[in-house]
């Protein structure tokens, strides 16, 4: 069968075209030589962040009926507890009030009898609630008697605040209380999606970020000098909400940091919603604009819009329900008055769909708040000149390696017909694994640059064996005797390749950072070379030599 159709080889060029329709290497005269590779810190210079997620888990007990007598005194006066259950308490206040200023404190609405306010509760959530309040921060409920707490606390600043409300810290079996200075995995992994929407609008994509442990993310951006890297990081983004009003046009409402929380997508009522916490600034601008701009009397004629950084990310008319609370609360307090906090949820709407954008909002709303503050603990930056430096070391100590292997295969054969195709073959595999990385837009860094040198080394070890079973005895053997030869020759390698993929295993799915690089473009590397570069060589070699 001639070469040009035969399977091993058409897959062989293919793989190349695609590597290289994926590298898409180009020269210009501003530029020199370009391509679509994408070079992490250590080639291009830039900053290495490491994150501290601020934040703690603790198991809390606190008496809700206290919780409602303070919390309900601090607005309304001194209010005394005429009864109470699991499930409600009852209180009366000096004077009536009505059922928005009652909802406006933040723990549901209440039945009003007089002055008798009764109140549906659940202790979990009012426990929530109020350390929420107390310390401005998101706080989630994760079962039993264990809460997220969305804010660096103390756990003698935690126990202070509980014991006035007849609450403390659990303690465990040893005596020691239940408090840990992390947070959640799903914490983490919400800060990180948080992270990278807001490095996608810097137009920064595919950066590296790296959790570790439960509190911690490493963040690699190339290019990025280490006080542009500290802004993007830690300064949030630019949310605004704004008002529909006439021919198209919006006014200004409230700038996002007015967002106390951001809660978890849930569905509710048949469709799914985002809800967000605004402090009593942005509770007054919105009530004020809602009624000003006429959303409050026809929502549906006056959208509310959300913007992140200029872009538009939801927009939808205002509830009726909260339109007639908006105009109450107005009549209430009027335009300079102390309006409370409150509570606010945008529906997306049902099914996978709704849950979707749902999800997306929840990022979009957190790019103007992250879900904990985090903590530059450690930044390292390498300067763009050291970065070219490090490329081009790189490129040497990769020519010098290929070059002296070279020397090496052509000293033991002393043939040319065998030493341009071994040398071709590994080039072509190491323009493979380029293109590979390109696809998934992988960072080459120093690491995996040393995890190519090495599949250079262990791919012409695996070439060394095919061509010494082809060479059967210093001749070519028959066609049988060569089948025969090359399939014990494949053998050895695959075997000898899995060893490597088992030994790298471990450093792929536990490592981070520099270690993983390394793991991933050995790993891969040594899969191209016995998948695509080995077939086609030992179909190759044969012809080359008779």
């Amino acid at each position: 069968m001639r070469l040009h159709k035969d399977f091993r080889i058409i897959v062989f060029v293919l793989a190349m075209l695609i590597a290289l329709i994926a590298i898409h290497p180009g020269y210009n005269s501003d530029e020199g030589f370009t391509s679509h590779l994408q070079y992490g810190l250590d080639l291009d210079g830039g900053t290495s962040l490491i994150l501290h997620l601020d934040g703690v888990i603790a198991s809390i007990d606190a008496d809700p009926v206290q919780i409602i007598e303070n919390e309900f005194s601090d607005v309304f006066g001194d209010v005394e507890i005429v009864d109470h259950s699991d499930t409600e308490i009852t209180f009366r206040t000096a004077e009536p009030h009505s059922a928005d200023a009652i909802s406006a404190v933040g723990y549901g609405n209440g039945r009003i009898r007089g002055n008798d306010v009764a109140l549906a509760i659940n202790k979990q959530y009012v426990i929530r609630t109020y350390i929420s309040k107390q310390l401005t921060c998101e706080v989630i409920y994760l079962g039993g008697d264990t809460y997220e707490i969305r804010s660096k606390v103390t756990d003698s600043e935690l126990s202070d605040l509980l014991a006035g409300v007849g609450g403390s810290i659990k303690k465990d079996m040893q005596g020691k209380p239940e408090f840990k200075e992390e947070v959640t995995k799903e914490t983490q992994e919400m800060t990180k999606k948080v992270l990278n929407e807001k490095l996608n609008i810097w137009g920064l994509k595919e950066i590296p970020i790296t959790p570790v442990g439960s509190n911690v993310l490493m963040v690699d951006l190339a290019g990025i000098d280490l006080s542009t890297a500290r802004d993007i990081v830690t300064t949030p983004g630019k949310f605004e909400i704004r008002v529909q009003t006439t021919n198209n046009t919006s006014e200004h409402v409230l700038w996002g940091d007015r967002i106390t929380a951001v809660d978890v997508p849930n569905m509710k009522e048949g469709s799914w919603g985002v809800g967000f916490t605004l402090n009593d600034k942005g509770a007054r601008e919105f009530g004020v604009a809602a009624v000003k701009y006429g959303a409050a009397d026809d929502p549906d004629a006056h959208e509310l819009i959300m913007l992140l950084d200029d872009n538009e990310v939801y927009s939808a008319p205002l509830n009726p329900r909260l339109a007639s609370d908006l105009n109450g609360l107005y009549d209430l307090y009027g335009v300079d008055g102390d309006w409370p906090s409150r509570g606010l949820v945008a529906n997306t709407g049902s099914g996978d769909e709704g849950e979707a954008e749902a999800r997306q909002l929840h990022v979009h709303l957190s790019a103007g708040a992250l879900p904990v503050q985090v903590t530059v603990v450690s930044s390292d930056q390498v300067p763009a000149s050291l970065g070219t430096l490090f490329k081009e070391q790189a490129l040497i100590a990769g020519l010098f390696a290929l070059l002296t292997v070279a020397l090496v295969i052509f000293l033991r054969y002393r043939q040319k017909n065998i030493l341009i195709p071994m040398i071709a073959t590994s080039v072509s595999e190491v323009f493979m694994i380029l293109g590979f990385a390109t696809l998934i837009g992988w960072q080459l860094n120093l690491p995996a640059i040393a995890g190519i040198i090495a599949v250079i080394g262990t791919g012409i070890d695996h070439l060394v064996i095919i061509t010494d079973e082809v060479l059967y005895e210093g001749k070519i053997p028959s066609l049988k005797v060569y089948l025969s030869r090359i399939s014990k020759a494949f053998a050895i390698i695959f075997a000898a390749a899995a060893t490597t993929i088992i030994a790298m295993s471990p450093l792929l799915w536990m490592g981070f950072g520099a270690l993983k690089g390394f793991a991933i473009t050995t790993i891969v590397g040594v899969l191209i070379g016995v998948l695509i570069a080995r077939p086609a060589y030992g179909r190759v070699i044969r012809d080359m030599l008779e």
